[in-house]
């Protein structure tokens, strides 16, 4: 066998072994939402404005047991789904899943990332998520998943971080010292890993991040065996990822996490340093935010195929004549206070709250303003936190 298929048989003995994410199966759509799975939602968030159609076709790289297909099936019901990944027995828990719950739009194939060619047509969107960094090229996994996305498209993508994952190496490495000739029998490695944590000490580096970090996952040998016995990883920095998003022939349109990427969040004390730094380029000041904030276990974000049309909405007659409706990831409205899109608390002034219950996707924001006392800056603010999405005149 090639190296290529070496891996993709290495990779799949894990999960057929450990299928993975080790969700429970519902007899039900699953509980709440990601907006990033969402196709109105993550329009919005990188284009300012609400998508043209939602009969869209989404393509799920690397399924696992459909935890991530069956909430884009069910987050998105215009759209049909497919899904795709190297493991059947993840496969057959994914198949199950969705359809205990309903999930009905969804068609599975067993196929690897490099073979995605086979699928016939372009997908709208792409979901990809802790996949590229286990394949043996993933600059070739991320270029074919790339001809398959449809011109206006969105990618979405998670690939691990290095240096938030540095003392996971290190178990992975001592793991594997002494699996030895028993390297790839992933129950002998979760079985020394556990041997491991159990005899160190409790102020050692590895165990007190494993606590802090990882332990409420791990107890399931599924996530144990992912994290620590997997037989192919590919971690990054922003250089690395960069080199990754290039590679692409895609457009990068932003981090799914900008609050992480703000350097004020960790230099407010010093002004004269975040003026300083406004002369970086955007990777250079991603680099220097992760170096001082060197917590980065992974990086989630967003490519796009041009044209991708975006708005800021500085104008303020297209403002004005913009129809306006909520943005479908929160949870708790009608109340002043409810979860944003992010799961976060927020509070709303009463004409924040009285133009978000007017936002019925009829109206434009001219003629609620014409009934509630908000001026086109709050508006501004509403639509910069997600809480609305607006389809121009």
């Amino acid at each position: 066998m090639s190296d290529s298929q070496t891996v993709s048989a290495a990779v799949a003995k894990l999960y057929n072994t450990y299928p993975f994410p080790p969700e429970a199966l519902l007899d039900e759509p699953p509980p709440g939402y990601n907006w990033r799975w969402n196709w109105l939602a993550a329009h919005n968030f990188c284009t300012g404005q609400k998508p043209q159609r939602q009969d869209i076709r989404i393509l799920d790289a690397g399924c696992g047991t459909g935890v991530s297909t069956e909430y884009l099936v069910h987050l998105n019901p215009q759209a049909s789904v497919v899904g795709i990944d190297l493991s059947t027995g993840a496969l057959d828990v994914a198949k199950e899943r969705c359809q205990r719950s309903g999930a009905n739009r969804v068609e599975f194939h067993h196929l690897s990332l490099f073979d995605v060619e086979q699928l016939p047509g372009e997908f709208d969107l792409i979901n990809c998520v802790g996949v590229l960094h286990h394949t043996s090229d993933p600059i070739r996994g991320i270029q074919a998943l790339a001809q398959k996305l449809a011109p206006g498209g969105l990618m979405h993508i998670f690939v691990y971080g290095e240096l938030g994952r540095w003392e996971i190496q290190l178990m992975q490495k001592a793991i594997a010292l002494l699996q030895g000739d028993k390297k790839g029998d992933y129950r002998d490695g979760v079985q020394i890993g556990r041997q491991i944590f159990a005899s160190l000490p409790e102020n050692n580096r590895i165990v007190k991040y494993e606590k802090q970090r990882w332990s409420l996952e791990n107890h399931k040998d599924e996530h144990f065996a992912d994290m620590y016995v997997h037989p192919q990883e590919i971690d990054y920095n922003i250089e690395t990822l960069f080199e990754l998003i290039d590679a692409s022939g895609l457009e990068f349109i932003g981090f799914s996490n900008p609050s992480f990427w703000d350097l004020e969040r960790l230099l407010s004390k010093a002004p004269e340093l975040v003026e300083r730094a406004k002369d970086l380029s955007d990777r250079q000041l991603y680099r220097l935010i992760e170096l001082l904030d060197p917590e980065v276990t992974h990086y989630e974000f967003f490519l796009g195929r041009p044209p991708l049309v975006k708005t800021d909405w500085s104008d303020d007659k297209a403002l004005l004549a913009a129809i306006p409706e909520l943005n479908p990831c929160i949870e708790g409205f009608p109340s002043q206070c409810f979860f944003n899109y992010n799961y976060q608390i927020v509070n709303l002034s009463e004409p924040e709250f009285k133009f978000m219950q007017k936002c019925d996707a009829n109206s434009t924001v001219a003629e609620i303003l014409a009934d509630v006392q908000l001026g086109l800056d709050e508006v501004r603010k509403l639509l910069q936190q997600q809480l609305i999405l607006l389809t121009p005149a």
